[in-house]
């Protein structure tokens, strides 16, 4: 990847939905360069696809919170994954250093649906108990990598 690869990437991650004749004027190739380039950039994996960024307040998904989850002896991150999948709430799953065998991150519409989502999620086989906090605030969210 060199640095117009990396020029066609930052133009994308400000606007995917831009012409091809649009990355190329911005980042100075023909738009058929940029196409050559960005088939190329998506058949080795560095452009996973394109998608919509949904403000997920804008629909009524308000409530969020980080929900530590302990599971029994030696489950697996792939067992964790299948676990909390299944909750459309979980927007983020992580395994973690520390007590906990992974970090959630669920969004709900208030409290209620919070609570209910976090029942369901108890009741899973391998998840034994969680601990959450709820935010208040976000202060801070951005793209890791701009």
């Amino acid at each position: 990847m060199d640095s117009l690869d990396r020029a066609i990437i930052d133009v994308l991650r400000r606007d995917a939905r831009a012409s091809f004749s649009e990355v190329g004027t911005e980042v100075g190739l023909s738009a058929s360069a940029v196409k050559r380039r960005v088939d190329k950039l998506r058949a080795d994996g560095a452009i996973k696809g394109f998608a919509a960024i949904v403000d997920q307040a804008a629909l009524g998904w308000t409530t969020e919170a980080f929900v530590e989850v302990y599971c029994g002896d030696r489950t697996s991150p792939d067992v964790i994954r299948e676990c909390v999948a299944r909750h459309p709430e979980v927007v983020a799953a992580y395994t973690v250093t520390g007590d906990a065998d992974a970090l959630l991150h669920l969004v709900a519409e208030d409290t209620r649906h919070l609570e209910e989502a976090l029942e369901r999620i108890r009741r899973e086989p391998e998840i034994q108990r969680t601990r959450s906090a709820l935010v208040l605030t976000r202060l801070l969210a951005r793209d890791p990598l701009v």
